[in-house]
């Protein structure tokens, strides 16, 4: 066997677009919406109306007392289900959204309509004041997307992604590390389908670490980022100035990136993430300012 030559660079791993997985199309429960069909069951109704698909449509089931019966397919009532959950139907029984593989992870209800999802009980997109999609939509506006080729570095459930469609992005190039977040994606009817029409083969869904797979990019090959890194203490790397210069190299000449930093530490001991990023793309090759929750940066 030959031996390698020592000036050969290693080779980059490379990354995985994992095989179209169908959507669920079947409804979603929780527990408001659980205890509205018994009450409907109960007072002698023999329909309830309304949406099982967090509101991205609305329908009619039919009640019958031991079953209901929902776009021609019968299912029994859930048993006792929680607040704070969402409940599908795996063929068998009602399951929470929920999978445990090297941490918690669950898809979890909000006000909103569109759901976010926590890690291990953290929240990963914000919720309380406002809408998590609406939110995404805020920050996307930022790198004004339309006719743009955009990376999306950290795909999470993929509402930067929806609204980068939702703006006439012309492509959007999307990574997720997280097999068990693409397996939320497939159950969440807010998660765009890189596979369905109206996605027009306009979304790239990756299974990759990002901060391995950026190393692939050609230079200049993106017009606009979208850096959505979990915080600093679980993904470090994220926030390097290695992994800066690499968003530097492969961004065009004044493109937009929004960098979601948060806010973390700071009342505890007074470290200031925002700023710190800001000065690291600086030295990337960025110009820097602080915008919404993180950092808007324009290459240089």
């Amino acid at each position: 066997m030959p031996t390698p030559s020592p000036c050969r660079p290693p080779a980059v791993p490379q990354p995985r677009r994992p095989p179209p997985v169908p959507h669920y199309t079947g409804p979603l429960l929780t527990r408001p919406l659980a205890e509205a069909l018994l009450r409907a069951r109960d007072s002698g109704a023999g329909s309830w109306t309304g949406s099982l698909d967090l509101a991205r449509s609305t329908g009619t089931a039919t009640l019958a007392a031991d079953h209901w019966t929902w776009k021609e397919q019968r299912y029994p009532y859930p048993g006792k289900t929680k607040d704070r959950t969402l409940y599908y139907w795996d063929g068998e029984e009602f399951l929470a959204v929920s999978r445990f593989g090297t941490a918690l992870i669950k898809l979890v209800p909000t006000d909103w309509d569109a759901p976010t999802f926590e890690i291990d009980g953290i929240k990963m997109l914000p919720s309380a004041q406002v809408s998590p999609f609406e939110d995404a939509r805020r920050k996307v506006a930022l790198i004004a997307p339309a006719g743009k080729t955009v990376l999306d570095t950290c795909g999470g459930l993929g509402y930067f992604a929806a609204c980068c469609l939702e703006g006439g992005v012309a492509r959007i190039q999307s990574f997720e590390k997280n097999p068990d977040v693409l397996w939320l994606r497939t159950l969440n009817p807010w998660s765009p389908d890189p596979d369905a029409p109206v996605s027009g083969g306009r979304l790239s869904l990756t299974h990759a670490d990002v901060s391995v797979a950026i190393e692939g990019l050609e230079s200049s090959s993106v017009d606009a980022i979208l850096h959505d890194p979990p915080r600093f203490g679980i993904a470090g790397e994220l926030y390097s100035q290695v992994f800066y210069d690499q968003l530097a190299r492969v961004i065009r000449k004044g493109g937009r990136m929004f960098h979601y930093t948060g806010a973390p530490n700071k009342l505890t001991s007074g470290r200031d993430v925002p700023r710190e990023v800001a000065k690291r793309l600086e030295k990337a090759g960025f110009k820097a300012d602080l915008a919404l929750d993180g950092v808007l940066a324009v290459k240089r």
